[in-house]
């Protein structure tokens, strides 16, 4: 007697029967045929792996759609840095958002809705940023900072000097160094002064009729104490020729709680006839640099054929005018927070999540701002804290978009959700990843 087995790989549904499903053939609308196809084989491989049955695949391959076209992953940032390179920097204000998401079809970017006629690329946003900092004569805008000092050097030192301090040849992130940047323009790199020590006369010294300009940059992601000596703007202003001013992290006017970071207007109020600023730190926008200063020296750098080419998009247009002109963004208001009201959150969430049997407690916390600004400021903050098995967990992301993914920081053994960078809407959020994750199914209202 013989006993036929039927290999359950043979059962295996084909493909354009799996794709037939209505469920997934909306989801071919929405995302697009690849991403719907490698969900598919994915789910029929596990068929003939044997972890699913023949039958399962459609429901598997379901479960298994991303939600959205994009490998991106939203994440709570819970680090504790408000400004998380890693993470993308400054988050976008609701303002902003929807800012994008006119700008993501076609707009009137450079096109006079009136005449028919071209119009002026971004009028707008350049109108914004030129209100926000009105002690600058002109203001252009290009994708980066690094960007804004390429155009500057080039436009205005290739073939020439730039003279800086050795103690501001920083490194400025990712294995990319200042110097190294400004050499790729065709400019000369005048070094003066030591690297904890340079004075006015230094400079002077130094500026001849090669000199493109003297740069002053601002060590925002280090410090140097003791015996040191800098020149400040005002003294280099008397130097006769054109002072780039790059203040690092981006802040336009003075903060009360960052009292040592450099800002725009108080350096062109100073004698810098150019600054140069970061769109997505302190000023809590999308990625861009900020070229501001004299008219005449934007105006040049504006019309620069490689202008051209590090010019912003739509998205960047859009989103950085609503930024300038709207409510105000994540990042100020989380400077202008209040500890106290910080930790209330952190006990409130704290409670929730021990009521649910998480071993969870608040503890008093120090954010740092991050991304290159304000180094060794310690800024008052309160955390959740929570066994360091948690850690990864709740770094690996959505479940089939059931809950956020949660980045924190492992300090003495413990997980530290710290809540300065954390937007108070999103703190149930934050306790139902870390009752998913533990296990615990009951809801946490900590808000």
């Amino acid at each position: 007697m013989v006993t036929v087995v039927e290999d359950a790989r043979r059962l295996v549904p084909r493909t354009d029967a799996v794709l037939a499903d209505p469920r997934l053939a909306a989801a071919e609308q929405r995302l697009g045929r690849s991403l719907v196809l490698d969900a598919v084989h994915r789910a029929q491989q596990r068929a003939r792996d044997g972890d699913i049955r023949p039958d399962e695949v459609v429901t598997a391959a379901v479960t298994a759609l991303p939600r959205l076209a994009t490998s991106l992953t939203p994440v709570l940032n819970a680090t504790g840095v408000l400004l998380h390179t890693n993470l993308g920097r400054a988050p976008l204000s609701a303002a902003a958002r929807e800012a994008l998401a006119v700008a993501a079809g076609c707009t009137d970017l450079e096109y006079d809705l009136r005449t028919g006629a071209r119009g002026r690329r971004g009028a707008a946003m350049l109108a914004a940023l030129a209100k926000a900092v009105p002690d600058a004569q002109a203001v252009h805008v290009v994708n980066n900072n690094a960007a804004a000092l390429v155009l500057a050097a080039t436009a205005l030192a290739a073939g020439r000097e730039i003279v800086v301090s050795r103690g501001e040849l920083i490194e400025i992130g990712d294995g990319f160094r200042l110097p190294e940047l400004l050499a790729s323009t065709g400019a000369q790199i005048r070094e003066v002064g030591s690297t904890n020590r340079t004075s006015v006369a230094d400079y002077a010294a130094a500026v001849g009729p090669r000199t493109g300009f003297v740069l002053k940059v601002h060590p925002s992601n280090y410090r140097i104490d003791g015996f040191t000596q800098s020149a400040g703007e005002a003294e280099l202003a008397g130097l006769g020729v054109p002072v780039v001013g790059d203040i690092g992290s981006g802040l336009l006017t003075p903060h009360p709680a960052l009292a040592d970071e450099p800002d725009a207007a108080t350096w062109l109020l100073a004698g810098a006839d150019l600054v140069t600023a970061s769109g997505d730190k302190l000023l809590g926008g999308p990625q861009a640099g900020l070229l501001l200063g004299r008219a005449d020296l934007v105006s040049q750098l504006a019309r620069h054929p490689l202008a051209r080419a590090l010019r912003v998009d739509k998205l960047t247009v859009a989103a950085l005018e609503a930024t300038l002109t709207g409510p105000r963004a994540p990042v100020p208001l989380a400077l202008s927070g209040d500890a106290r009201a910080l930790a209330g959150r952190a006990r409130r969430l704290a409670a929730a999540l021990a009521g649910a049997g998480v071993d969870a407690r608040a503890v008093d916390s120090e954010a740092a701002v991050g991304g290159g600004g304000a180094p060794g400021v310690a800024l008052p903050s309160a955390a959740v804290s929570l066994p360091a098995a948690l850690a990864g967990p709740l770094r690996q992301g959505p479940q089939a978009g059931e809950r956020p993914a949660v980045a924190g920081r492992v300090t003495e053994g413990r997980l530290l959700l710290d809540l300065y960078a954390v937007d108070p809407a999103d703190d149930d959020a934050l306790a139902a990843a870390v009752l998913a994750v533990s296990g615990r199914s009951a809801p946490a209202q900590a808000g």
